[in-house]
């Protein structure tokens, strides 16, 4: 009697603590182009940027558009090495960049098709920036380790020249389904307003209801952020989403629960169950404002990566995620659910450094109180 009676609580225990699989239902899934690959480059911020305004395109026109990230690249390349030079090397010069730096290049540059930059050389079939980066840095830090402390005028001639190699020379006008456009006036027909779009964060060390300059490495054109309460934040998401907009996110996906093989993010309640609730639902933990702070503070959340959010998905207990577009391509084996990662609400409240929607997406009660 008393090895069944054992035996039946083991019984209990195994089945209370056993790992129950994933089981998600869609709430909501906004349209979106198709998962592609930003391949051997830093440039997550223009795909997945790029990818966001396809789908404000398509909201706003109907048309499904192929943009071109490269154009945007090699438009800001320009600005970061003369960001750096100028600032004698006291400043990031790197690949990676912000939703921001999308937007500037729009409102500067315009936008053009795919099928009109490509960014790629006759011999390549994708991306990868790794000789470009190396060679613009080592022009660089030769200019500014100048020993006559005196730049020639040589430098930004130089630097179009290497991208016109590694890119592709500029686009002035092309043709895109029978039409003659120039970058700016493809822009205007595509009916996007850079100066519509705004960034949301949510951080004590700022006011809140105020602009402020967020300090990461990325942010090299010290682009404005509005801070808002984490609660606000994340109602600017749900709302813009419920109403048909999709959502840009910048966010740190460094932490162990992010698995885009597993396409969860995740962040559990008990440590010890970390890997495991990659594979099935654990309980998680409670985000606050607080934790979040702290967390950004200690370096534990890190500005790593930019993705796009189109949706939003229950798992078999109500919890909520959202489904998030990443850029590293669709092949199974290393991306699950076709390139999309599936966040849970608790990861998002955690991890997500900022996100830019367009202005009309943003909660009235907190548009009014940021005085958009």
């Amino acid at each position: 009697m008393k090895k069944s009676l054992v035996f039946l609580m083991l019984c209990i225990a195994v089945t209370v603590s056993a790992q129950e699989p994933y089981q998600f239902t869609t709430q909501i899934d906004l349209e979106a182009t198709p998962v592609i690959s930003q391949g051997r480059t830093g440039t997550c911020w223009s795909f997945s940027s790029t990818s966001f305004l396809e789908s404000e395109i398509i909201r706003l026109t109907g048309k499904q558009v192929d943009l071109s990230e490269m154009y945007t690249v090699r438009n800001t390349y320009p600005k970061k090495l003369e960001n750096f030079v100028m600032r004698q090397g006291k400043a990031q010069f790197s690949e990676g960049g912000l939703a921001h730096d999308v937007m500037n290049s729009v409102q500067h540059y315009g936008l053009v098709p795919q099928e009109a930059y490509l960014g790629l050389t006759d011999a390549e079939k994708s991306h990868n920036h790794a000789e470009l980066v190396a060679v613009l840095k080592a022009m660089a830090e030769t200019y500014i380790d100048n020993p006559a402390r005196k730049l020639s005028k040589n430098w930004k001639p130089a630097t179009e020249a290497v991208l016109d190699i590694y890119l592709g020379e500029q686009v002035s006008n092309f043709s895109y389904e029978g039409k003659t456009y120039t970058p700016e006036s493809f822009r205007d027909a595509m009916k996007i307003v850079p100066e519509d779009y705004v960034t949301i964060t949510s951080f004590t060390h700022a006011p809140f209801y105020s602009e402020f300059i967020l300090n990461i490495p990325d942010n090299w054109s010290y682009g404005s952020f509005y801070n808002v309460p984490l609660d606000e934040m994340m109602n600017s998401i749900d709302n813009a989403l419920q109403n048909g907009f999709t959502v840009e996110l910048d966010c740190d996906v460094s932490e162990r629960t992010f698995s885009s093989k597993d396409g969860v993010a995740v962040i559990p309640k008990n440590p010890d169950n970390t890997i495991k609730a990659l594979q099935g639902v654990y309980p998680e933990m409670d985000i606050t404002q607080t934790f979040r702070q702290d967390e950004f503070e200690n370096f534990t959340t890190t500005d790593d990566h930019l993705m796009h959010i189109t949706g939003t998905l229950t798992d078999q207990n109500g919890t909520k995620y959202y489904k998030v577009k990443n850029s590293w391509g669709t092949d199974e084996a290393r991306n699950a659910n076709g390139g999309y990662v599936y966040f849970s609400e608790a990861y998002m409240r955690l991890k997500a450094i900022s996100i830019t929607v367009h202005k009309d997406a943003v909660p009235k009660t907190t548009a009014k109180k940021l005085s958009l």
